[in-house]
């Protein structure tokens, strides 16, 4: 028999990004000589523009493991998902919400992001022993794995680290581990991820994070005790620790068919769920922007959320204008944004990971809590920033606030003037939320998996 290998799953895009532009499946490839296989959940043809880059890495497709083998495989899993949408994924999520308050301003029946959706709740009392036995239930080792994932496992994986521990399709390779005893690393994926992103699994031997809050969170609301989470710092901050020339970033605006001589405010979307009156802020902010005198105007590059399906429809409104360009929405272009961030004149945005990112990158930004043309009562931009761990980010003072349409221009206006003017508090708020920024966060996550790895697969 050949030697077994530790699988890298790959649950979301987002955590895929991540850990091949920081170097993180590059440096576990090595360090495990080899003894490593990427297990991708995304689209096969997502999943090709990853694998394309780490040619000499294996690849596993989930789609190919999770497949039924037969009408009794089948059924298990029919029935196995109907007890998820009753007692699992989301009714859980739902739950932890309502139990510590996470998203409470949020929440509402149809919600288009389901783990908002109340609907979702499940029929099952709101009691401690009620959510106790049901958690028990979705991380059992008995609940239903697909037989071909289960034999996969047995016969070539020594163990896991999962890129995202947290979506539902990583469920089925935690029973599986769980039920075949291997070692499971869980990668919590993003700074809020352990406040209102759903239940965390508390039967991993390793938790990585970002940060000592994290660390606090999975403690507190997770059950998870600290001698078991190993804080990396943020792997995404390596890739802002490399100082890129002025010259990168001239190139990259010329190619953009922007002028580097004139100012750039990078306006950085958010999701149609969470920021459904975006395109209207486009309107208007363009508008705007072309109504200045043409000696004193801005340029503006709109960047889509990579999870924005309907970019196309949201932006229409800055295509066709002399300075304003609008990027495609992407996953696969960290570095650009990295170039971005380190010499753009400002940040438009509403909440959103790209507010950190611009905080570390030092730039000036405004976070817009308002909805554009929104009908009266609606709320969706001011709740984005509710959550437990956007309270501590919106108290650092390390951004603009843009109530409404005249305050993203003042912000804007101030960004310009005075760069400077809150780079005390940007640094703060770095240090405060994201950790420590020193270009070896993704070295530090590759060291603590291959501590558990490395022995599994020897």
């Amino acid at each position: 028999m050949s030697a077994k290998r530790a699988w890298v799953v790959l649950p979301d895009l987002l955590s895929v990004r991540v850990f091949v532009d920081t170097g993180i499946l590059r440096g576990l490839h090595e360090r495990l000589a080899g003894r490593l296989a990427a297990v991708f959940l995304v689209p096969p043809d997502a999943a090709a523009d990853w694998a394309g880059r780490l040619p000499d890495v294996p690849v596993l497709h989930g789609g190919d493991l999770v497949a039924p083998d037969g009408l009794p495989d089948r059924a298990l899993g029919r029935v196995d998902t109907w007890l998820d949408r009753r007692v699992g994924y989301h009714p859980l999520a739902i739950r932890l919400n309502y139990r510590h308050g996470f998203h409470a301003e949020r929440m509402q029946p149809g919600h288009p992001n389901w783990m908002l959706d109340t609907d979702r709740d499940g029929p099952l009392p709101h009691r401690p022993s009620v959510d106790r036995a049901m958690e028990r239930w979705f991380f059992s080792a008995r609940r239903h794995v697909p037989a071909g994932l289960l034999e996969a496992m047995r016969r070539d994986c020594s163990g896991l680290l999962l890129s995202n521990v947290q979506p539902a399709s990583a469920v089925p390779f935690l029973a599986a581990a769980r039920r075949l005893g291997l070692p499971v690393v869980a990668h919590v994926a993003s700074w809020d991820h352990t406040v209102g992103k759903g239940v965390i699994s508390p039967h991993c031997e390793l938790y990585v994070v970002q940060n000592r809050v994290m660390e606090e969170d999975l403690r507190r609301y997770h059950g998870i005790a600290p001698e078991r989470v190993r804080v990396t710092g943020w792997p995404q901050t390596d890739l802002f620790a490399r100082r890129r020339p002025r010259v990168e970033y001239e190139d990259l605006l010329r190619g953009y068919g922007l002028d580097p001589r004139r100012p750039l405010v990078l306006v950085a979307g958010n999701t149609p769920s969470n920021a459904p009156y975006e395109g209207r802020f486009v309107e208007r902010i363009v508008a705007w922007s072309q109504e200045r005198d043409p000696e004193a105007r801005l340029q503006l590059l709109f960047r889509p959320h990579p999870r924005d399906g309907e970019w196309r429809e949201r932006f229409a409104a800055a295509t066709g204008h002399e300075g304003v360009v609008v990027q495609e929405a992407s996953y696969t272009d960290l570095e650009e944004l990295a170039t971005l961030l380190q010499h753009a004149d400002a940040v438009v945005c509403n909440a959103g990971t790209i507010l950190l990112d611009a905080l570390v990158g030092d730039r000036p930004a405004v976070c817009v809590l308002y909805d554009e043309g929104a009908p009266p009562g609606e709320s969706w931009a001011a709740k984005n920033v509710v959550g437990e761990h956007y309270q501590e980010l919106a108290a650092s003072g390390a951004f603009y606030r843009a109530e409404r349409f005249e305050d993203v221009v003042a912000g804007v206006e101030r960004a310009l003037a005075q760069p400077d003017e809150l780079v005390t508090e940007r640094r703060r708020a770095v240090e405060q939320v994201v950790g420590v920024v020193d270009g070896h966060a993704a070295d530090r996550v590759v060291d603590a998996a291959v501590e558990v790895l490395a022995g599994a697969a020897s």
